[in-house]
């Protein structure tokens, strides 16, 4: 591609010295199969966008410390390629902390091992922790932004640190960072407009954008005066909302929302729609947010956008693009796409129901993998095991007596046998923390679920699974717990997982079902019938479910599919009253406010 200047102006962005208005849409890449990347960014440029902007969740690129990984679906480049390839530009927003409604905010669990580091600070620690992962990406930057031919015109530094802290220090390490890697388009920072998240979170020498979705007139004036020149410029413009497990399905009035995009461009501003797509939290991604109540996010990242969860266009794209027409050329419709804006959405396909059999126990699954002796109870962080499941056990040696358990905290949801009785459960969200045992005596095992990380807010960074002292309360009496066990759940033992022969029993199984199909196809997995628990299609690991909604469906993309026998497995943690496996013609997101 030929090469370009891209440049910030007393009142626009200047493309070869030329007034442009960037009108973008948010794609994440890690949310989104691969395969399906294309598809996404040319729907994109079809509603009229001339961007497409990303994240880049370093929790995710840096699973461990010292090993990146930018393959499959975390093939960065390639995204950027694809992008690319339409004649569409590119933003970067690669933190280190992004939030996105991810796992920890896009900080990578390991960081939280030393409690004492300074998240999101200039302690040289914490500075020192993210300059692989950030010199990897902006090395990846460099040839491929737009003054040497390449898609990329801007990079965010930081994300709405405004609303955390007030550091210049750290922002100016990290403007220095991006510039010595050769970083040479504009950087921007984004923050809420009101004045002290814009003073606090942006620099000088650093473009300031907004992140809103209603009031646009006045909130541009509001980050106009906070900086005088340069162009004005939504970076987050919230079209929809995510979704908290035990809530309802958020949206917005696709009328109202078109509104709101046309006063924000009818005033002269530049655009990014968040989101244009928002994809799926597959596996074990979705994040969590504590007001002073645990609220983890849904797998489903539908974000009521323009293109839903599987990429279909809704009421929402046809509004926006007929917006974007009166500001902007628009582009011919895609091959194939329903021209008529009110013509139903592609339905999906619904294969006849099929047994879902029980393979084995979890504890069948899990027999050879050892237990780690400790005295007092540790955290998950304190063993480095950062996600998904975790084991505790300890062998009680008091008598008949029934007792109480008592726990500081849950984090997030634990379930409890005793000699392999269940005898309750322990939920973060309701604040529970402690538990009637039948009996003093016995094995106590608890199985605890890492619910999703915080990804906002000042209790960023702590601590999961059980959090101590552990008491055992009989009456006046009071015994610290000590001497125990502790292990890991490797999910892909569950995948592997060979039936057993047992017929099911209390405690969490595994299941499993065969669905034949005669093509590769996007599916609505329905999850009634279902408890709590994680799905697999295929090996590619879909997501969380869980009987409290809102969504009752998992999206199966058609990438993970195949033509012939498809293999489901389950995990289930709870209690399963349904013994098929069923699809839906379309999404079930779950009921909204109205």
């Amino acid at each position: 591609m030929p090469q370009h200047t891209f440049t910030i102006g007393e009142t626009d962005f200047l493309l070869d010295g030329n007034e442009f208005r960037i009108l973008s849409g948010a794609l994440h890449y890690f949310r989104i199969h691969p395969d399906q990347w294309r598809d996404r960014i040319h729907l994109g440029k079809a509603m009229g966008l001339n961007t497409i902007e990303t994240y880049v969740p370093w929790n995710l690129h840096e699973l461990r410390p010292g090993r990146l990984d930018f393959t499959g679906g975390l093939d960065l480049e390639r995204f950027l390629d694809l992008i690319a390839a339409e004649d569409l530009h590119a933003i970067v927003r690669p933190g280190p902390y992004i939030c996105a409604e991810l796992d920890g905010g896009g900080l990578p669990a390991w960081l939280f091992d030393d409690t004492t580091i300074r998240l999101r600070s200039s302690d040289p620690r914490f500075l020192a922790s993210f300059d692989p992962y950030l010199h990897a990406v902006l090395d990846r930057m460099v040839d491929r932004q737009i003054d040497r031919g390449g898609p990329v015109i801007l990079l965010q530094v930081e994300n709405e640190f405004g609303a955390y802290g007030d550091d210049p220090t750290y922002l100016q390490a990290l403007t220095d960072r991006f510039r010595r890697a050769g970083i040479t388009v504009p950087l921007t920072t984004v923050d809420q407009p009101t004045p002290q998240m814009l003073r606090d979170g942006t620099l000088p020498e650093l473009l300031t954008t907004g992140s809103f979705g209603s009031r646009a007139t006045e909130r541009l004036r509001t980050l106009r005066q906070a900086q005088p020149t340069g162009p004005l410029m939504c970076s987050e413009f919230w079209c929809g909302w995510f979704d908290h497990w035990g809530a309802h399905h958020h949206t917005t009035d696709a009328a109202q929302s078109a509104a709101e995009l046309d006063d924000l461009l009818s005033a002269g501003a530049s655009v990014n729609i968040y989101m244009l797509h928002g994809g799926t939290n597959f596996g074990l991604t979705s994040g969590a947010n504590d007001k002073g109540t645990y609220q983890p996010t849904v797998t489903s990242y539908d974000y009521d956008a323009p293109l839903d969860e599987a990429g279909r266009p809704t009421e929402k794209f046809w509004r926006f693009r007929e917006v974007i027409g009166r500001h902007a050329a628009l582009p011919p419709l895609p091959h194939g796409l329903p021209t008529d804006p009110a013509a139903p959405r592609q339905p999906f396909r619904t294969p006849e129901p099929v047994p879902l059999s029980p393979v084995r126990s979890l504890d069948s699954a899990l027999a050879e993998v050892p237990f780690t002796a400790v005295d007092e109870l540790p955290t998950r962080d304190a063993l480095g095991i950062h996600r998904g499941l975790l084991r505790y056990r300890i062998t009680l040696d008091g008598d008949d007596r029934p007792a109480v358990l008592r726990l500081s905290e849950v984090r997030d949801r634990a379930w409890l046998r005793l000699d392999g009785i269940p005898v309750g459960t322990l939920a973060r969200e309701d604040h529970e923390s402690a538990l009637w045992l039948p009996r003093s005596r016995g094995v106590l095992d608890i199985l605890v679920e890492d619910c999703g990380r915080l990804n906002y807010g000042p209790r960023l960074g702590e601590p999961k699974g059980l959090i101590g002292p552990a008491q055992l309360h009989r009456g006046p009496e009071v015994r610290e717990l000590t001497d125990w066990q502790v292990g890991e759940v490797p999910l892909e033992r569950i995948v592997e997982a060979t039936p057993d022969g047992a017929a099911g029993g209390p405690g969490a199984w595994i299941h499993r079902a065969e669905i034949p199909l005669d093509r590769p196809t996007d599916l609505a997995l329905l999850t009634d019938g279902l408890g709590k628990g994680l799905a697999w299609w295929n090996g590619f690991p879909l997501g969380r479910y869980w009987r409290k909604g809102p969504q009752t469906t998992l999206f199966v993309p058609a990438p993970v599919t195949c033509a012939g026998t498809n293999e489901l497995t389950l995990l289930e943690l709870e209690v399963l009253t349904t013994e098929q496996v069923r699809f839906a013609p379309d999404l079930r997101l779950g009921p909204t406010e109205e």
